[in-house]
């Protein structure tokens, strides 16, 4: 009988001290507000204009986020995504469907458009979608795997396309504004500004080829801005965003590259007049000459270029132009010389193979140059006429 009141009051002091614990709590906390109700005819934006005032505008951008906006606006409409399938092998031999993604932009209202030439490089099925989000098969007018650029083509009916303007990228700035719009991880329409970093670099495409004169960014380019415009701050096309720089696994880190608007131009020509760019050639292989090399081989300049074998049936060698005849070896390197040394073209110093190519690759086949050359001590000149570069050359 003890135990049981000893429980009984035990339950009662429990009871007692959480009621009043509640009981405090609820003194405690402030009542609710009757529900603020908003005069007649108020709109719920004055009611909050009241409430939080607005310190800055919407409409107060600065004059560079105008900008920003206003070639968004302007040139996204003509920015395209890039989707490609492949059929691979997988391990048992069985057909496997592979997809990519990226950027290009539309320069021509019959449905013509740039991209770069790896992604739609062994592509089975090519299909464009608008910034609207219609889409259009695409077939390949040309590609060039060397400067990375691919022409395609889709059929829009008698809809009228947006295009994008082509700019001049020999009139560029390091410091220049710049900004890119593609489709990064499949996210379309994306806007990302910068600066131009650096200009006239060289760097190697995926293909292996030697891009010359690429425009260096800092804006964020990643996987599926590939092939998307680089523009100015007019909207002009400057470049075609091509690869970046990435050492941690593909993501941006402000080092971006792309292809400059002028080689654009060169190639888009070409490839829409012959499906393939025809670029011009001298016909020699040659070596750079410094300094020190010269000393050693007693040669009468300081900078040029040591022809080390000119292509038969060439342009140089129907000029008359002389290679090697005999193997030194220089340090950990094996010379051809007695040949020819190449010293300007059309009056312009040769001091390396990467600035005759970048001379030449302005040319046309069937371009008259003027070149500048030693033959022994005597120096010499003679006009030769460019050609096209053969798919074989001749030894």
């Amino acid at each position: 009988m003890k135990a049981t009141r000893i429980f009984l009051l035990t339950l009662l002091f429990v009871a007692a001290v959480v009621t009043g614990y509640w009981v405090g709590t609820q003194r405690d906390t402030p009542p609710l507000a009757e529900p603020a109700l908003l005069p007649s005819g108020a709109s719920a934006e004055a009611w909050l204009a009241q409430t939080v005032p607005d310190r800055v505008p919407p409409t107060a951008l600065s004059a560079d986020e105008r900008n920003n906006v206003q070639v968004y606006s302007e040139t996204s409409p003509a920015v395209v995504n890039v989707t490609t399938r492949t059929i691979e092998m997988d391990f048992f031999q069985g057909a496997m469907p592979v997809e990519g993604t990226g950027s290009g932009f539309i320069v021509n209202r019959d449905g013509t458009l740039v991209t770069n030439y790896h992604v739609v490089a062994n592509a089975q099925q090519i299909q464009i979608t608008l910034s609207d989000r219609s889409s259009f098969p695409a077939s390949v007018v040309g590609v060039d795997p060397v400067s990375d650029l691919a022409v395609l083509r889709i059929n829009p009916g008698q809809r009228k396309l947006p295009v994008l303007a082509l700019g001049d990228s020999s009139r560029l700035q390091v410091g220049q504004k710049v900004l890119a719009i593609g489709n990064p991880f499949g996210f379309q329409g994306t806007l990302t500004t910068g600066v131009i970093s650096a200009l006239e670099r060289t760097i190697s495409t995926q293909s292996g080829a030697l891009l010359d004169e690429a425009i260096q960014t800092d804006t964020a380019i990643n996987r599926g801005n590939s092939g998307g415009p680089l523009l100015d701050s007019q909207g002009r096309v400057i470049g075609v965003n091509t690869l970046i720089f990435s050492p941690q696994g593909g993501g941006s880190i402000g080092i971006g590259f792309a292809t400059p608007v002028n080689t654009v131009k060169f190639v888009l020509e070409d490839l829409v007049r012959h499906g393939r760019v025809r670029r011009p050639w001298v016909g020699v292989s040659a070596n750079d000459v410094w300094p020190e090399l010269a000393e050693l081989l007693e040669l009468p300049v300081q900078e040029g270029l040591l022809v080390a074998e000119v292509f038969r049936g060439g342009p140089a060698d129907r000029a008359g132009l002389r290679g090697g005849n005999r193997s030194v070896v220089v340090g950990r390197y094996r010379f051809l010389v007695g040949g020819d040394i190449i010293t300007a073209i059309d009056g312009q110093p040769m001091t390396s193979m990467l600035s005759l190519n970048r001379l030449i690759y302005r040319k046309r086949p069937g371009d008259e140059v003027e070149i500048t050359y030693y033959r022994g001590k005597e120096k010499r000149s003679v006009k030769v006429k460019l050609e096209e570069r053969p798919q074989q050359v001749r030894r």
